[in-house]
């Protein structure tokens, strides 16, 4: 039987996992980490549960895909009726956003005093773009040939000129709307993908059109479920995992075909292929021991996250499970982070609480905050003191949108930020989703999915084509699945 080792064991790695046991490869998984799940992480910290990384849930579909009759129906997800409350300092309310289009469309040109043509015809260009995009961006490699001649390939390349390349996100709406507050409720999109809305394409506005149109999800056990349901989907399929296991050799034939991988504890493993769920220049330079390509060395970094978890020993009916504070300056936030390798004085505040639909993630009388500002990659700058600096200035932000002492609620806390990213993922620099999108080229400068200088080398995960997030990462393993042959072929 032939064998196809995965190094990391995030989302795209352990789909990846199930795509090739399916397809009869015996399949092995190694892991420096002591659990699988890669950001997917989870935590209790006193009585307070908390999902460590990505928070937010799209395209479910993607997920149930991977599963069998059994395990989808153990995978359950509530569809929020709310996608976020947005917080502006000097408007009294906070604008709610709604699950459902129409009455969001109806409630924004309210409340943003804006005509609802403008958001319609705003959303429908959003979906336009996802039907141009998607098959050509999104579902196959860029840089197979077949990806151009197909059917839906030659469609999609014949209306390129239709996705707006050559203006930036934030240029684009500004066009669409007046006011400048429904403008950096749409520009947040691009911290998606950890890009800058004011550099970014305007393509990259298709990104609504996923929570609009899909809906937002959280699983009703929480983020890490989506983990676990695919560990244990992977597991019935037969595949080995080996965690604690950091890959940091691999022995490359004549023909240029990886043919073992060396672990840490001096274990040699045997493959036909292999494919990569680590940051692709982590595995130039520990695996490989090869030079990083100049393309994938010279983009820029996306931007990364300095996360807090605080146990609030109160509930506040004003949040939601996705809540923005947002900055007064959101362009001068974006040159800090990009810029600068700095954090602005005012910056923009993210709040998540996965108690208000799970209760047992808090005690009775408090809320699990999970509270995120966008942050510059590392570069020496996260101090202990510019840490506390920073946490100040989020309390400060909170403190004047809630007007709330939050500081003496917080009963129990903890801190993820850019170095501890780092060291915890292998994500470069602590780098979110690898090289920013803030070119009009960099979907085509990201490493593709497979190795033009290692014939049976793959590559699936947030720093590879189509990019990071749930939704992209599943796609990527779906693309492996594409141009990966049948273990008897």
């Amino acid at each position: 039987m032939k064998k196809a080792g995965i190094i990391g064991s995030g989302i795209a790695g352990l789909a990846s996992a199930i795509h090739l046991a399916r397809k009869g490869y015996k399949v092995q998984v190694f892991e420096q980490a002591p659990t699988y799940g890669g950001k997917l992480g989870v935590a209790h910290i006193g009585n307070y549960r908390f999902d460590l990384g990505p928070s937010l849930f799209t395209m479910p579909h993607f997920v149930e895909e991977l599963l069998d009759a059994e395990l989808l129906k153990k995978f359950q997800v509530i569809r929020l009726k709310t996608l976020c409350h947005y917080f502006y300092d000097h408007l009294e309310k906070p604008f709610i956003a709604s699950g459902e289009i129409d009455k969001f469309i109806q409630e924004a040109a309210e409340y943003f005093e804006e005509n609802p043509e403008n958001i319609q015809k705003f959303l429908k260009k959003a979906k336009e773009l996802y039907n141009i995009t998607a098959p050509v961006f999104l579902e196959n490699s860029l840089h197979k040939l077949s990806t151009y001649t197909s059917k839906t390939g030659r469609k999609g390349i014949a209306n390129l000129w239709r996705i707006d390349m050559f203006n930036s996100m934030n240029s684009a709406l500004e066009k669409q709307f007046n006011n400048p507050q429904l403008i950096q409720l749409f520009n947040r999109y691009a911290t998606y993908n950890g890009s800058n809305p004011y550099k970014a394409p305007a393509t990259l506005n298709v990104i609504p059109h996923l929570e609009f149109f899909y809906g937002a999800y959280l699983p009703i056990k929480g983020m890490r479920n989506i983990a676990d349901i695919v560990y244990e989907q992977a597991l019935k399929l037969g595949v080995e995992f080996y965690f604690d296991t950091t890959i940091n050799g691999a022995e490359i034939n004549s023909k240029h075909r990886i043919t073992k991988l060396v672990s840490n504890k001096n274990e040699v493993f045997d493959l036909d292929m292999c494919i990569a769920n680590i940051d692709v220049k982590l595995l130039y330079r520990q695996v490989l021991k090869a030079p990083i390509p100049k393309r994938i060395e010279n983009a820029e970094n996306s931007s990364s996250a300095l996360i807090f978890y605080w146990g609030i020993k109160q509930k506040f009916p004003e949040l939601d499970v996705h809540n923005i504070l947002f900055s007064n300056n959101y362009k001068e936030e974006f040159e800090a982070i990009f810029d600068r390798k700095s954090l602005q004085n005012d910056p923009t505040v993210y709040i998540n609480i996965t108690s208000k639909q799970i209760p047992t993630d808090a005690p009775s009388y408090g809320e699990n905050w999970f509270v995120m500002i966008n942050a510059a990659h590392d570069t020496g700058q996260y101090t202990p003191e510019y840490l506390e600096e920073v946490r100040d200035r989020i309390i400060k932000k909170i403190n004047g949108v809630l007007k709330v002492d939050v500081a003496s609620l917080i009963e129990v806390e903890d801190i993820l930020q850019p170095v501890t990213i780092a060291s915890r993922t292998g994500s470069d620099k602590g780098s979110l989703y690898g090289s920013s999108s803030n070119n009009r080229m960099s979907a085509f400068f990201r490493q593709s999915n497979y190795s033009s200088q290692f014939k049976n080398l793959y590559f699936c995960g947030g720093s590879v084509h189509p990019g990071g997030g749930i939704p992209l990462c599943l796609l990527g393993a779906g693309i492996l699945n594409k141009i990966i042959p049948n273990a008897d072929s």
